[in-house]
């Protein structure tokens, strides 16, 4: 059973900074693509972005390029997601999700976290 585990999130001011991380439980975390996605009070869970297998290759809803970055670290089975620039429109829980290809369908995605949760106030 493959286990995400998500950590960093919290309470920030406008303007400020997080850096959220996933940790897969198993060490084939390599061969997974994986994404993080969002979902705000209210709203469906949404894309945020992707990166591929090995290459890195990421991709980045328009509402939150230049200002997130998505990066992994292999060896540490562990996906980040820099949050620059903080927006109140950014609060929301935030889902890290493992799946066999980068791509912005949530539907893709075989594995998901319990979600960290990320409050931006004005």
């Amino acid at each position: 059973q493959v286990q995400l585990v998500e950590s960093g999130g919290g309470l920030v001011q406008a303007g400020g900074s997080l850096r959220l991380s996933c940790t897969l439980s198993r060490p084939t975390f390599s061969n997974y693509a994986m994404g993080w996605f969002r979902q705000a009070p209210g709203k469906e869970r949404g894309f945020v972005t992707t990166i591929s297998m090995s290459f890195g290759s990421a991709y980045y809803a328009d509402s939150v390029k230049g200002r997130f970055t998505i990066s992994r670290d292999n060896a540490k089975n562990t996906l980040y997601l820099q949050i620059d620039s903080l927006k109140p429109e950014d609060t929301a829980v935030y889902y890290c999700a493992a799946g066999w290809i980068a791509t912005p369908e949530a539907a893709r995605y075989n594995f998901w976290g319990q979600g960290t949760q990320v409050t931006v106030s004005s």
